[in-house]
């Protein structure tokens, strides 16, 4: 009896690892995500996914989730380095009564805790909470994206450092709020229509063309 009690314990430890394995090996580094796609799909560019929370789990850390259309793909939160790029289709995320991307990195072994969001849009519709919330991470790029619609803030910036460029945040309670012991650097920015402009603006570095504008509060540029 206590022999088959050891080998079914050794039959279940070599199952389970194996199929850990499974998992790691499946990881890609580039993952797709289509608006026709299925999240039961392996995210492989002809079979995609549907959303980015869909796909993050099968893509390697370090890697990347591309768009290849139109696509509303979805809420996500971020916990590994990564990049989310919807450049060209016209990539959104809807995020009502939620936040849009939360970025959480806290696992020792990724070293980089490097996001980068290109082309993307997306909304708040009027009752999103944040847009982009950076809780954790070393460095977040953000390029060529629209932060429409949020109760608080367009992007919130807890930890590290934050670059956004080409970007337009907008119709938000606070277009960009940087808290004590991080940075955000903007270059070719627009903050418009926004109850507040920025707080935390000694934290905010103007790196060139940056527009303050319509806002009810903070319509002077960070300082540079």
């Amino acid at each position: 009896m206590k022999q088959v009690r050891l080998t079914f314990r050794v039959v279940l430890f070599v199952s389970a690892m194996l199929m850990l394995a499974s998992f790691t090996q499946a990881q890609a580094g580039r993952t797709w995500v289509s608006g026709v796609g299925d999240d039961m799909n392996p995210c492989s560019r002809t079979a995609p996914c549907k959303t980015f929370a869909g796909a993050i789990s099968k893509t390697a850390t370090g890697g990347e989730i591309d768009l290849l259309d139109a696509a509303g793909a979805g809420t996500v939160t971020v916990t590994k380095s990564i990049t989310l790029d919807g450049t060209g289709s016209m990539t959104s995320i809807l995020a009502s009564g939620t936040t849009g991307i939360n970025i959480n990195i806290t696992d020792p072994k990724d070293t980089a805790k490097a996001v980068r969001l290109r082309g993307i849009s997306i909304n708040g519709a009027g009752t999103g909470s944040n847009g982009i919330n950076v809780m954790a991470a070393n460095s977040v790029t953000i390029e060529d994206c629209v932060i429409d619609g949020f109760t608080a803030n367009g992007i919130k910036v807890n930890s590290g450092a934050v670059f956004v460029r080409n970007t337009s945040i907008r119709n938000n309670a606070v277009g960009i709020s940087v808290a004590t012991g991080a940075t955000a650097g903007l270059a070719d920015v627009s903050l418009v229509f926004n109850d507040t402009s920025m707080v935390g603006d000694s934290l905010i570095q103007d790196l060139g063309g940056v527009v303050a504008f319509g806002n009810k509060k903070g319509n002077s540029r960070p300082a540079k």
